[in-house]
């Protein structure tokens, strides 16, 4: 096996997926990073602002903001909308890192529920 083969994976392997018997969808085990903290850990440390003038220059309170930074609340769609013009990459990062916080989330609240749904297959046109 060539080195490119084994790193591939070996990332593969710590991503820690497992595929449920009866879905076709993978599980991601390891919780994902809410957005919230991103901004947090990542942006402003980056920017070298505080919280309240990063709120500020947000347009929401600083009590908004940290609910969202602590993860108490979610990115909605005017919020990604905000976020992607304050960093520049748009809202779709934000709000695709909401969408996979959120899912892991309903899925773990839902653990041993789903699989007594059963699964029909319909034939999309």
């Amino acid at each position: 096996m060539d080195r490119g083969a084994s790193r591939l994976s070996g990332k593969t392997a710590r991503r820690a997926k497992s595929i449920s018997s009866k879905t076709t969808e993978p599980r991601v085990t390891r919780r994902p990073t809410h957005p919230g903290e991103l901004f947090r850990d990542i942006v402003l440390p980056e920017l070298k602002l505080s919280v309240s003038e990063a709120a500020r220059q947000l347009g929401v309170s600083r009590q908004t903001l940290h609910a969202l930074m602590s993860a108490r609340s979610a990115v909605t769609a005017e919020m990604a909308l905000r976020l992607g013009r304050f960093c520049g990459n748009g809202p779709g990062l934000w709000m695709r890192m909401q969408q996979a916080f959120d899912l892991w989330q309903a899925q773990a609240n839902l653990h041993g529920k789903l699989d007594r749904i059963p699964v029909h297959d319909i034939a999309a046109e």
